[in-house]
């Protein structure tokens, strides 16, 4: 969630673009995240080459032969010779840069393009930008500035477009727990918010507890990995174990932007249908957390001959996809709409099966209906299942609280509400008061119903009540003061 201060900002910068002609939000959005790429290019470049020049060693800067491209070296042009210099010049080298394996993030820039039109437009927002200070703020700054410009219009309930809560992602993360040398994907990646939160997870994990430290809505920072001293690994990590696919182009490029700022140097971010027939259902990744489209569906004859559910839903599809990206032993961590867990028909109930006869359904979290507010009202739940083997019992948690109000304003409360007891209680498949634990055959027989409210048992209040001749004689009672008092008056009168 955004400081005022922040918001301020950035409403005024969206205001800027829709003066300046740029109505369109995603348009909007992705001209506003290559401003932000191009600023945080030459923050990481300068904080890379004090790094690696410590360790006396020669540092190759990315805008070698090309310093005219640098933020700094451009921004005090005035307005006409900025958005001529930006066109012809910098944004040519932003999609030239080769970053990606099989320099795909190159190939996905190719059909970018500056559709800034006015010089004094351009000049505006390179201020604003510059106001914003990003880089101090060790925070996920792009997205929540996505974020929070498709709240204030509205417009995120009709194209899908809207990031998951940082908080409720942070909270998935923690309980597939990824490892260094996993593969980690997300099929359906919007921003890449999971993929970059794995990433903060595992360097987090790989730093020494001391130097931690904590922002005020308690989020880690200084996440600076110490102890992983290998080179090797730290290829490893940022070349070959984050993979996202997305079917819109432009959030493709706002995903691979997204990780390049967060240190994920070589981003396996694709542009792709990952339920259609192209895509390639390989058991592949040791990790999956996503929160993909839900209520659409896909023309039937766009389906992937791999999926046996027979549905166009793609809230099952996805689910199926999933299970079939899985290594065996993988695990898996995704937000569906309630109706998934007690839906009627064949296909509900075929792929809740799948999920419990041929994997581990680890838990089913019920998440309040306002943690996607203003965007949508939808009920939602998170399911954790990890692939092979069979479900012996199955773990329910029912969120009251995500630490923020369940209105459209999603006030700060405190950050957390439950989601450190459900990290908690996961770990041991506790019970308690907001927790059960319901066997697999419970469930076998109620059509693999995985509502929580089908298995909670209704705590009956034992009152005592009063004899009734007790309670009569009270009334007569009362009657007969009342009439004493009655005829005080009366005497009085």
């Amino acid at each position: 969630m955004l400081a005022p201060e922040l918001k301020g900002k950035i409403n005024k910068l969206w205001d800027k673009f829709w003066a300046g002609g740029l109505a369109n939000p995603l348009t909007a959005i992705e001209q506003i995240s290559y401003l932000i790429f191009l600023k945080r290019l030459e923050d990481i470049d300068n904080h890379e080459k004090k790094r690696v020049e410590a360790k006396g060693e020669k540092y190759k800067s990315i805008f070698e032969g090309r310093e005219d491209c640098r933020w700094s070296h451009w921004k005090y042009q005035n307005a006409e010779q900025m958005i001529l210099h930006v066109r012809d010049k910098v944004f040519p080298f932003l999609k030239s840069i080769q970053k990606g394996n099989d320099g795909e993030f190159s190939k996905q820039m190719r059909d970018a393009i500056f559709l800034i039109p006015k010089p004094s437009l351009l000049q505006e927002a390179v201020s604003i930008i510059d106001e914003l200070n990003i880089t101090a703020r060790n925070q996920d700054t792009q997205g929540d500035i996505y974020e929070y410009l498709l709240s204030e219009l509205n417009q995120a309930g009709k194209a899908g477009q809207f990031r998951t809560p940082r908080h409720i992602i942070r909270m998935m993360v923690e309980l597939v727990n990824p490892q260094l040398g996993e593969k980690v994907c997300d099929p359906a990646c919007g921003t890449a918010g999971f993929l970059v939160n794995s990433y903060q997870h595992i360097l987090k994990v790989n730093t020494t507890k001391d130097l931690i430290k904590y922002d005020d809505e308690g989020v880690p920072t200084n996440l600076i990995g110490d102890k992983i001293a290998d080179k090797k690994h730290w290829d490893l990590l940022r070349m070959h174990t984050f993979y996202g696919y997305d079917f819109d182009g432009t959030m493709a490029r706002i995903a691979s932007m997204n990780m390049i700022l967060h240190g994920i140097e070589h981003p396996n971010i694709r542009r792709f249908d990952t339920l259609s027939k192209a895509f390639e259902h390989k058991a592949d990744y040791d990790v999956i957390l996503a929160n993909p489209p839900f209520t659409g569906s896909i023309d039937a004859g766009d389906v992937h001959d791999n999926f046996k559910v027979g549905t166009t839903k793609t809230e099952l599809l996805f689910l199926e996809l999933f299970y079939n990206l899985l290594n065996i032993g993988g695990r898996c961590a995704v937000i569906v709409p309630n109706g998934v867990l007690f839906g009627s028909s064949n296909a509900h109930i075929q792929i809740r099966k799948l999920l419990m006869e041929k994997s581990q359904m680890e838990a089913v979290i019920s998440m309040p209906s306002g943690v996607f507010k203003p965007y949508s009202g939808v009920g939602t739940a998170v399911l954790v299942f990890t692939k092979g083997g069979k479900t012996s019992n199955v773990w329910f948690y029912d969120m009251k609280s995500d630490g923020f109000s369940l209105d459209d304003k999603r006030d700060f409360i405190d950050g957390k509400g439950d989601i450190p007891d459900i990290v908690e209680k996961y770990k041991t498949r506790s019970s308690g008061a907001n927790c059960i634990i319901v066997p697999f055959e419970d469930i076998k027989n109620n059509d693999y119903n995985l509502s929580i409210s089908r298995y909670r048992e209704v705590e009956y209040e034992h009152i005592i009540y009063d004899n009734p001749k007790d309670i009569i004689d009270g009334v007569l009672k009362k009657e007969e003061e009342i009439g004493k008092e009655l005829n005080e008056l009366k005497r009085l009168i």
